[in-house]
């Protein structure tokens, strides 16, 4: 008998649904259509740097303020944007590609010091 309360019970536990990763996580950085918004620290908290095409040069290396690093992103710009761990946007450091139109990163696999805003 108590054998098969207890196989009931966790059948039960079974069919109770999960909570979605996004509400575990917390929400989503805000940032709107068209910018890329980079934030200081892990999961889109610290400071929050905006950044908008009408404002920089398209594929060209675009630095943080020195003693500045990005550790979560989101790219709205409708352009891919690569980031560097090198502030030169060297490729002898990490970097990464992420794509536009609504990709949010709340951990960057490395301390991002620069990044470009490609064409295509």
């Amino acid at each position: 008998m108590r054998t098969t309360v207890v196989a009931a019970a966790l059948a039960a536990t079974a069919l109770i649904p999960q909570a979605p990763v996004q509400a575990v996580s917390g929400r989503l950085g805000d940032c709107r259509a068209g910018q890329l918004c980079l934030w200081a620290k892990p999961d889109f908290t610290g400071t929050r740097q905006v950044h908008e095409l009408s404002t920089i040069d398209i594929e060209s290396c675009v630095p943080l303020k020195p003693g500045a690093t990005v550790q979560s992103l989101a790219n709205r710009t409708g352009r891919p944007v690569t980031t560097y761990q090198s502030a030169e946007c060297e490729e002898t450091g990490e970097f990464e590609t992420y794509p536009g139109g609504g990709t949010w990163t709340p951990r960057t696999p490395y301390q991002v010091r620069a990044f470009k805003i490609w064409e295509n």
